[in-house]
């Protein structure tokens, strides 16, 4: 192993070296703001460091991990999600438990799971990313003790992942007694000369992605993980979980629909099952994913809950853009990942900042009225409400465009038609959370629901140059996703060349 190929490494290595030394101030010194402190340098660390493994690309360490335009985009967007949800977290935290220094350890722990997952090239690699990123989870969903609610929805996750990680663990067994290797690419060459057991294993690991991806049909814990989870751990669930597996199944089986491009090369004699058989199986889960997620939300009135039908959908959407192949395809992804993450955290972000110690801000009548006594969070909110319904001059709209533009040039012309069709659909509930906020608060409704009502955010009316603070920190961290969001609507031509050069350093 050469200096250079250490290079790639030192993210991981930063982010390990970090999560023991927030350990152990949560053990001694027993101060949130220094767990804090420290996990942010580590991410910053962390990502300077991927900038200084860019020129040196493409690097392998061992047989276990590579490293590979993509793979850096993915730790990019892993660990700058994952400073938003630490700044979130710490507005979140602060005031209802001065020493929970071990959240931030968790969430560093589980950054690192996601990157070694996104980075994988073999078995072990892999399923060792996503038992690190899946435990860490456990625990993070259920940090709210005292609500009933939080440890449900962290049982119904440890099992749900548990009974996955065995379907998982099955699969790569009956993939190497079929084939002799533990190589994770292997997946996008499984032919019909490898036997009955491949197909069964690889079937087996794709449940898996599936359940990690939140698509139909293994969408059901969706919901009641985002409604108990605290709101930043949502933000979480909801972009870095699923962000690393996106980027995994884009390098080992997005070669099967690339006739002559994306992230990896495979070559096989044999058609392989995938190219052939399965991309059947993923229209029919991107289909059902985007109407399922669409229809469901619509009959909801708990925000975290609508938001948790609708990442279902946006994961339906990736798939369109992951089964047209091809370097377009591959752009489309990219840019539509950040664009999900950039209005899902950002809107997460709120949530979190309208929260009570007694509770989340999760019912639809939480916001009713809150233009009127926060402009200012109601503009942001908004902002990230119509990028998500994919809405002109936002950062939505284009990926969906991006999206549908290659769907279009792959002639997949009925999963474009569902697209677009569920888009429009989209718009109803997201526009439904901008109704309530522009309307007054009527006397009779307010605390209907029989739950007190969050008391005003503590940074809503903060302005820009207030004291600097947790809520002063979380307010500006949500105006640079809505600027973001904004600036990637308006003019993504900048962003779409530089994302350009991450998937043609594939390798």
């Amino acid at each position: 192993m050469s200096a250079s190929d250490l290079l790639g490494l030192f993210p991981l290595i930063i982010l390990a070296g970090a999560s023991i030394v927030v350990l152990l101030a949560a053990a001694f010194i027993r101060r949130l703001l220094v767990s804090f402190v420290v996990t942010l340098i580590g991410l910053m660390a962390a990502l300077a460091f991927v900038g200084i493994a860019w020129p040196h690309l493409p690097l392998k360490v061992v047989a276990l991990l590579s490293f590979d335009g993509f793979v850096l985009f993915g730790f990019v967007l892993i660990l700058a999600a994952t400073v938003f949800v630490a700044i979130s977290s710490w507005a979140y935290l602060r005031g209802r438990d001065d020493e929970g220094g071990d959240y931030y350890f968790l969430l560093l722990l589980s950054s690192l799971g996601a990157c070694i997952l996104a980075a994988s090239t073999a078995f072990a690699s892999f399923f060792l990313g996503l038992e690190l990123l899946s435990v860490s989870l456990y625990a993070l969903i259920g940090w709210r003790r005292e609500r009933a609610a939080s440890t449900e929805a962290a049982i119904k996750y440890l099992i749900l992942a548990g009974a996955t990680s065995a379907f998982v663990l099955f699969g790569m067994a009956l993939i190497y007694e079929a084939t002799g290797s533990m190589d994770l690419f292997r997946l996008a060459s499984i032919s019909s000369a490898d036997g009955l057991i491949a197909p069964v294993g690889l079937g087996m690991i794709l449940v898996g992605i599936g359940f990690k991806l939140a698509v139909v049909p293994f969408h059901l814990w969706t919901p009641d993980v985002y409604d108990g989870a605290p709101a930043p751990v949502t933000a979480y669930i909801a972009t870095v979980s699923k962000g690393a597996m996106v980027v995994v199944l884009a390098r080992a089986l997005g070669p099967a629909f690339v006739g002559s491009g994306g992230v990896s090369r495979v070559s096989t004699a044999a058609p392989s099952l995938v190219a052939a058989g399965f991309p059947w199986v993923f229209a029919l889960i991107a289909g059902l994913s985007m109407f399922a997620g669409n229809l469901l939300a619509l009959r909801e009135k708990n925000v975290k809950r609508i938001l948790a039908y609708s990442s279902i959908a946006h994961l339906g959407y990736i798939l369109v853009a992951f089964l047209a192949g091809g370097p377009q395809a591959l752009r489309a992804i990219a840019f539509y990942l950040v664009a999900y993450f950039a209005m899902t955290l950002g809107a997460f972000a709120v949530i979190s900042a309208l929260s009570s110690p007694e509770r989340d801000a999760d019912d639809l009548e939480d916001y009713r009225g809150l233009a009127g006594r926060s402009p200012w969070t109601a503009a942001m909110l908004t902002t990230m409400l119509l990028s998500l319904a994919g809405l002109p001059l936002t950062a939505g709209f284009v990926g969906k465009f991006l999206i549908l533009s290659a769907g279009a040039g792959a002639e997949l012309w009925t999963l474009a038609v569902i697209l677009a069709i569920n888009g429009t659909i989209s718009i109803f509930y997201y526009l439904k959370i901008v109704s309530v906020m522009f309307r007054g608060v009527e006397p009779a409704q307010a605390g209907s629901a029989g739950r007190p009502v969050p008391a005003e955010p503590a940074h809503a009316a903060v302005p820009m140059s207030g004291a600097v603070g947790a809520p002063l920190l979380a307010a500006i961290a949500i105006a640079v996703l809505a600027l973001a969001v904004v600036a990637l609507g308006v003019y993504p031509a900048p962003f779409l060349s530089i994302i350009g050069s991450f998937t043609a350093a594939g390798g």
